[in-house]
């Protein structure tokens, strides 16, 4: 089984690039991210047509988060976070397929920080951690993958010293993130590569991608049942080398069968 996550940023924009990718890595379950588009504007068809079912959770502009499912049923859980009723951001949608418990979720950006967008970062990782510990205890395996807007190492930052004051690495929100993985989640590209330099985002800018001047911020967290299983992990790199591609690339892993 294949699972990938992938911050499209726009699903409708780049809606050639993933088609052309869900077609060439043909993964059985798909999380994506930045979908900056309101529910009736999912391209629902459009992915049905490529042999997908999905679910989603739109909102317009920003944020934004679905699950693909090919050729299998979705069993939607929830479409948001738990913990603070106010927050309306569209970032987190939850689903059984065939068997796993599947969370894809957009973690806020948090800069400029300090100030309340990193306090919003941090607010929502605290709900995050409540729940996945919550997702831990229910005895059924889970992965919760998505852009979790963190470097948890130097590893995985290029020039890390230039970005010590930077909402996606600055110490209190990796702490966070070893946090949520002390519960005893399995961080997959880490557990298969643990010292190979990978990155999932390149900016735009300076020209990022070329100089592999980038940042590994999309992640996987296996519980238990699933770290078993795990036999591959990667990042379909190329595709951010496509024309009018994301910044982000797809990230996947495979889990043998039960």
């Amino acid at each position: 089984m294949k699972i990938a996550t992938y911050n499209v940023n726009g699903v409708n924009g780049r809606l050639p690039v993933l088609l052309r990718w869900l077609a060439e890595s043909q993964p059985d379950v798909v999380c994506l991210q930045e979908l900056k588009a309101p529910e009736e504007k999912f391209p629902e068809q459009a992915i049905l047509d490529a042999g997908y079912n999905a679910i989603w959770h739109g909102q317009k502009s920003w944020n934004g988060v679905a699950i693909l499912a090919r050729n299998a049923e979705l069993q939607e859980v929830r479409r948001a976070l738990p913990g603070d009723e106010e927050d309306l951001h569209s970032r987190y949608i939850e689903a059984i397929v065939n068997g796993i418990l599947v969370a894809c979720l957009y973690l806020p950006n948090g800069n400029p920080a300090p100030g309340p967008k990193l306090d919003y970062k941090m607010k929502w990782f605290e709900r995050l951690t409540i729940h996945a510990a919550e997702l831990m205890e229910f005895g059924v395996p889970v992965v919760m993958a998505g852009d979790y807007n963190v470097m948890p190492t130097e590893i995985d930052v290029y020039k890390p010293e230039r970005w010590v004051d930077d909402a996606l690495f600055r110490p209190e929100v990796r702490a966070a993130f070893k946090t949520l993985v002390d519960q005893g989640w399995t961080d997959a590209l880490r557990k298969l590569h643990p010292n190979e330099v990978i990155y999932t985002f390149w900016d735009y800018f300076r020209n990022a991608f070329g100089r592999n001047a980038g940042l590994r911020i999309d992640h996987f967290l296996l519980s238990p049942h699933l770290d078993k299983r795990l036999l591959a992990a990667g990042v379909d790199r190329h595709v951010r080398g496509w024309e009018k591609s994301s910044d982000h690339a797809p990230t996947w892993i495979e889990l043998a069968d039960e």
